[in-house]
């Protein structure tokens, strides 16, 4: 009877046991599920603003280019307006020349028709003069033949007393008569010589006056040709300030989209840590396992082959084994993508890939070591079950509480922390407690980060307490290689430098 009842409650207690077991079996299920859920939705958070983020650059890019044609036009128009510029004084110069010109041909005018009177004037005097003395030659010629009278030439030189009083007085009248006769003649001799001067001022006048009159054409030829200039002139000015104006709405639509991209990128980052907690906490409830072959293509192993020499090249052979495990665990894990190239190329995480330095490689060829590494972690081979790794510098920095130097990197498996930081809120506060630039670059393996990536902490961006308490570290950093001895805090890295 004892030993029925021992059965009894024994049975009792593994019904009560399976029940138990069945039931927390099914509610780790379902949390794993919602917690799974809630990872999707943050990923879908960060997809949105990926795509925010790539459509402002893309719409930086075109108001960049945008502005670059604009500055171009301005350019364009500003050498247009100092060719106007000089245009228009080269006119300005040539009015100059042309109205010192015209007024030189007005003084000349002035002295020629003032010539012209004063020749004129001594016309006239010389044609009066004429005029009296062949009135004068008239009257005594009309005395000197007139017959009778008392006073007549004639009859005075008849009535002389002797021959000898004849000849005295007729040689008198004849000379009187040839002198006013050569005078006539001397007087017309003035006149035609005048004349002829009159003519040749005249003549002169008149090619001054078409002189001037040319003068006068190219002037308003040129006076029209400056005003048009300057009208062009006063339209590029504009058009300049107007390209002045464009370019100032670019400058403000720029800062504005910088703003924006800036925002994207803190709410990126947010996200990023988030989704890191969000695995970190999930991987915590259960270990995967990431053992096992992989069947890759020839391609695959090159990119295998290739991020391991970009990260560990002058590692140890166990390095590269390491940084090979890493990859390959990340494959086999939920948290990540499940092909090769998918998690080496995955946003934001290794920087040897990102900075080109793995499709270099490859379009190189990996070396043989590595190669041979990459096969050997296909095969199954893995050095621990790392999901992530840092240069030991980092890892102190962050605090990760966990982690095995292999070389002169830190691997680790769940990103948990022991330091304690102050909250950021902000990205005010962020930069305000930046790591000095002082401080050694993280190398080019994984270096996480608050944001979900590899990348080295900015000068201005420094990891918060509760974005790298607990966390997983984001994935490995897909190209930058590890630094030299240089850049590690320990001095004693192999990493081969980029």
């Amino acid at each position: 009877m004892r030993n029925r009842v021992i059965a009894g409650l024994l049975v009792l207690i593994f019904c009560l046991g399976k029940t138990s077991f069945v039931s927390y079996a099914e509610e780790m299920d379902e949390t794993i599920a919602s917690m799974q859920q809630e990872e999707a939705q943050t990923q879908e958070t960060i997809s949105n603003l990926e795509k925010q983020t790539k459509e402002t650059k893309e719409a930086i890019s075109a108001l960049q280019g945008q502005r670059t044609q604009t500055q171009n036009a301005l350019s364009n128009l500003q050498s247009q307006s100092s060719e106007l510029q000089k245009t228009i004084n080269g006119y300005s110069n040539k009015l100059d020349d042309l109205n010192e010109e015209i007024s030189e041909a007005e003084k000349a005018m002035a002295e020629v028709s003032s010539e012209i009177v004063r020749l004129d004037n001594e016309l006239q005097e010389a044609r009066q003069k004429e005029k009296e003395r062949h009135d004068l030659l008239m009257l005594r010629m009309k005395n000197t033949y007139e017959s009778g009278g008392s006073k007549g030439i004639v009859r005075i030189i008849i009535e002389s007393g002797s021959m000898q009083e004849f000849l005295t007085k007729f040689e008198y009248f004849s000379a009187i008569l040839r002198y006013d006769t050569k005078v006539i003649t001397e007087y017309k001799a003035l006149q035609d010589l005048i004349e002829q001067k009159v003519e040749v001022v005249e003549e002169k006048e008149a090619q001054l006056d078409e002189y001037q009159n040319v003068l006068d054409a190219k002037h308003n030829e040129l006076a029209d040709l400056t005003d048009e200039v300057k009208g062009k002139l006063s339209s590029t000015n504009s058009s300049i300030s107007s390209e002045k104006n464009k370019l100032a709405d670019y400058d403000n639509q720029l800062a504005d989209l910088d703003k924006k991209m800036k925002a994207l990128e803190a709410q990126t980052a947010e996200a990023q840590a988030k989704l890191a907690q969000q695995i970190a906490n999930r991987l915590a409830l259960t270990k995967e396992d990431t053992s096992g072959a992989y069947a890759a293509s020839a391609s695959e192993l090159e990119w295998l082959a290739a991020t391991i020499q970009a990260e560990a090249g002058g590692e140890s052979y166990t390095g590269k084994l390491a940084v090979g495990s890493v990859i390959m665990n990340r494959v086999k894990s939920s948290a990540f993508p499940n092909t090769i190239v998918g998690v080496i190329t995955q946003n934001m995480q290794f920087a040897s890939y990102r900075s080109g330095k793995v499709e270099l490689i490859i379009a190189n060829g990996p070396n043989s070591t590595c190669i041979q590494a990459a096969q050997e972690v296909l095969d199954g081979a893995r050095v621990g079950d790392y999901l992530f790794f840092m240069t030991q510098y980092y890892a102190d920095y962050y605090g990760i509480s966990e982690y095995t130097m292999i070389g002169n990197h830190a691997f680790f498996y769940r990103w948990i922390t022991n330091k304690k930081e102050p909250e950021q809120t902000s990205t005010e506060s962020q930069e305000s407690e930046a790591p000095q630039e002082a401080q050694p670059e993280p190398s080019s393996e994984e270096t996480p980060q608050e944001n979900y990536s590899e990348e080295t902490p900015s000068e201005n961006q420094e990891p918060s307490e509760e974005n790298n308490e607990n966390q997983e570290n984001p994935e490995p950093q897909e190209n930058a290689e590890p630094q030299d001895s240089s850049s590690q805090e320990d001095g004693n890295s192999e990493g081969g430098s980029e």
